[in-house]
């Protein structure tokens, strides 16, 4: 999937992942997407629930070598 924007948050605990996630959020237009890869297990949950508040579209999530990668488009 193509993304606009990339995020690396591996190997940062919550809340880190959505603070970093917020910020790179906040230099997308709307419509552009932000994958974001990280090792935080809460991520799920925290992520789907931060987009889900703000509009945005969780258009997928995927853990592939203890990784989880998300795919977020800006509403």
């Amino acid at each position: 999937m193509n993304a606009d924007k990339f995020l690396d948050a591996k190997g940062l605990a919550c809340p880190m992942p959505i603070v970093k996630t917020r910020k790179s959020m906040k230099e997308l237009e709307s419509g552009q997407v932000l994958e974001i890869h990280t090792t935080d297990k809460g991520a799920v949950n925290d992520l789907t629930a931060w987009a889900a508040s703000g509009g945005h579209e969780m258009l997928q999530h995927l853990e592939e070598n203890d990784v989880l990668k998300f795919w977020i488009k800006k509403a």
